[in-house]
């Protein structure tokens, strides 16, 4: 949160100004933090041609509170309350697909990124960026572009170009989405029978994926695993 850059003035983009005969576009915020929220909604509406129309600090609240309001673009964080940013990404890719994601998170694109693409997301900022670049990332792809970084355009036309040829995934990378929550949710102190709650899933199944995660991640135990979940889940937040 320190890194987010609070104030902001209209810009003088003609892009950004009101067409008299164009209705606003709207915009539906999906963040665990009040404050982000409302940090959000007053850097939106101040827009001439933008307003918030929901929000919501969990993935159920989000479906359903978008499902009702139809807007224009969801803003997504990863870390959701006791849920899953991905897999919340993934479902309104299939339940409401004229809606374009954009994700800001506090968390390394270097990780997070790609997979939020690859689940159905428009664009990628990280919070730290200043207010201009939130603005700028939310009308390319109210355009209908993509909106990311230059060095993950690099990295994902990297390994575009290597295709079938590329080493193996290794690392936090193997780790498939259903793996990834999982991780994510035992980064942040969730229990097994928490963890198959949120998921859905038996706890076996849990145990299941953390037999997986240790084997891609190289690790010896589950004490191992959950240092390294908390490990990256406690990074990402300080960024």
């Amino acid at each position: 949160m320190r890194d987010i850059e609070w104030s902001w003035r209209p810009s003088n983009d003609p892009k950004m100004a009101e067409r008299p005969d164009t209705p606003k576009k709207r915009i539906f915020l999906v963040d665990d933090h009040a404050l982000v929220r409302e940090w959000l909604g007053n850097l939106i509406n101040q827009q001439r041609d933008l307003e918030t129309c929901g929000e919501a600090d969990n993935a159920p609240d989000a479906m359903k509170g978008i499902a009702a309001s139809n807007p224009d673009v969801a803003i997504v964080d990863l870390m959701l309350k006791d849920s899953s940013g991905i897999e919340l990404i993934k479902g309104l890719k299939s339940s409401c697909p004229n809606v374009a994601i954009l994700v800001l998170s506090m968390h390394d694109e270097s990780l997070y990124a790609e997979r939020a693409i690859r689940g159905g997301a428009r664009g990628y900022i990280m919070k730290r960026e200043a207010t201009r670049k939130v603005v700028e990332a939310i009308y390319r792809i109210l355009e209908g572009k993509t909106y990311i970084s230059d060095n993950l355009s690099s990295l994902l036309a990297s390994r575009y170009v290597e295709g079938m040829g590329a080493a193996p995934v290794m690392g936090i990378q193997a780790l498939s989405d259903r793996e990834w929550e999982v991780f994510q949710l035992l980064g942040q102190g969730a229990e097994v029978s928490k963890i198959a709650e949120t998921l859905q899933i038996s706890a076996k199944t849990v145990h299941a994926h953390f037999t997986r995660m240790r084997e891609k991640l190289r690790l010896r135990n589950s004490r191992e695993l959950l240092r390294e979940a908390v490990r990256r889940f406690q990074a990402g937040r300080s960024g």
